[in-house]
């Protein structure tokens, strides 16, 4: 389709439905129907949609990781390591603050997958936050907050050689090595980036003090100790929170809990470190069967038992990979459509120099909330802004090429962490159990005041 005012219906129409509803599934399924029917296909049209949507290999790909998730918290569940790491951990973390910075931290940690962090950081700290009263919709915020907005600043991690790799060939890089020495560069003025890891830190220790949704969640679980709102409908079912420990064998700190973790932290690195591409499927496959192996020797479970856990593990996240299917149906449809190109050719010719870093954080984060994808946003604004920042400084690389730059990096976070249709949004509530809607609507005030301080820094940049 050529791109007009149509083509922004289907994702604003699922953001408001999903708010009005408080059901993401059929919030997106209405609008990826209303998407089919002005594209002229008609109802008949929603079942290609799926097809075109869903048969390729990167939604196979996340599905997956997903589908190992499951397994690998129900193994932990089942084995009694995530209570074995809470024992340990409560001989130190005695008080709320002290729980919010180990999420926190731990979140730090993980710094190399986007995908990784919230599974691992929900699961394993949420039997503590619940212990403390702490809201699954803050546990949500924590682990997304420390996931995208993190990995974007390392020049170490699958998202720098995308970026740095989309810069080539634009603003005067001609190879790879330039282009990651620009990335680098380019790190002090992702604000929306170390701003978001340094803000969720100081609502952790409560020097920032919650306000909005996110007040309301938490007064509720202090004063009532009700994790989730009345009626909220948590992403991981009962399969998975709910399952009892085994009363056959005593956990062992390194083989239960630690062995699986560094064999995906190892995984991860070794290949992205020899290949360039960290082997993530790969890292989880592996824990998976290594944890599985260790509880059957340990007689934990016999096998038929390891087979009924990892039954429970891939039910217990379905709700997480329904919604996420259809995220990506939507984000089709947004592609279809021209979404995003129509998004950027209302706003090219507002462009200026002093305003060029705020416009590109603005834009490329409406691409993002839009189409659910920063990666997707990425490639449609980098070839865009890099070259025009460029050409505003007179052909060298000064503060606004390097800004806009960053811009493009942080808005794509931005607009990614905000989004009810983002893969990583819909990770972070599956990891915390939290309902998904409510964890947009708790998230949104503090990515928002985030996000309004770095337009303010970016507009000192490009106005100086």
């Amino acid at each position: 389709m050529e791109p007009t005012w149509t083509s922004v219906i289907p994702p604003v129409l699922a953001v408001i439905l999903a708010f009005i509803t408080k059901d993401a599934v059929i919030s997106l399924a209405a609008a990826c129907l209303v998407g089919v029917i002005l594209m002229g296909q008609g109802m008949e049209g929603f079942p290609g949609l799926i097809t075109r949507s869903l048969g390729k290999e990167d939604f196979i790909w996340i599905c997956l990781i997903e589908l190992c998730i499951g397994v690998l918290v129900a193994f932990f569940q089942r084995c009694g390591a995530v209570r074995m790491f809470n024992n340990n951990v409560e001989s130190w973390a005695k008080t709320r603050k002290q729980v919010h910075t180990l999420g926190w931290g731990m979140g730090i940690f993980i710094f190399f997958s986007d995908y990784f962090s919230p599974l691992f950081v929900g699961p394993v700290m949420r039997d503590l936050t619940d212990k403390f009263r702490i809201s699954r919709e803050k546990l949500a915020y924590i682990c997304d907050s420390t996931s995208a907005p993190l990995i974007v600043l390392f020049p170490v991690t699958a998202w720098a050689v995308y970026l740095s790799g989309l810069s080539i060939g634009t603003a005067g890089i001609a190879d790879k090595d330039q282009a990651l020495s620009l990335f680098i560069s380019c790190i002090p003025y992702n604000f929306y980036g170390y701003l978001s890891v340094v803000f969720v830190l100081l609502i952790s220790l409560s020097i920032i003090p919650d306000f909005g949704p996110m007040k309301k969640a938490e007064r509720r679980t202090i004063e009532l100790g009700k994790l989730m709102n009345d009626g909220s409908v948590p992403m991981m079912s009962s399969d998975l929170t709910e399952m009892e420990v085994s009363k056959s064998m005593r956990p062992n700190i390194f083989l239960n809990f630690l062995l699986p973790v560094f064999i995906i932290i190892g995984t991860n690195l070794t290949t992205f470190f020899v290949m360039g591409k960290a082997s993530v499927l790969e890292g989880f496959m592996l824990a998976c069967t290594v944890l599985g192996i260790i509880m059957w020797l340990q007689k934990v479970d016999d096998l038929r038992g390891i087979m009924q856990r990892v039954i429970s593990g891939i039910k217990g996240v379905m709700p997480a990979v329904v919604i996420l299917a259809l995220a990506y149906c939507i984000n089709t449809v947004s592609k279809e459509m021209g979404t995003a190109e129509y998004i950027v050719n209302t706003s090219r010719e507002w462009m200026s120099p002093g305003l060029l870093p705020c416009l590109v954080f603005i834009i490329t984060g409406l691409i993002s909330f839009a189409t659910g994808t920063a990666w997707g946003s990425y490639a449609i604004m980098m070839p865009i802004a890099l070259p025009l920042a460029y050409q505003f400084s007179g052909g060298v690389i000064d503060p606004l090429v390097l800004a806009s730059f960053a811009a493009v990096a942080g808005g794509g976070v931005f607009g990614d962490h905000c989004s009810p249709l983002s893969d990583t949004t819909v990770l972070s509530s599956l990891g915390a159990a939290c309902d998904h809607i409510d964890h947009v609507k708790t998230q949104l005030p503090y990515a928002m005041t985030v996000a309004s301080a770095a337009c303010i820094l970016y507009l000192i940049v490009g106005f100086t």
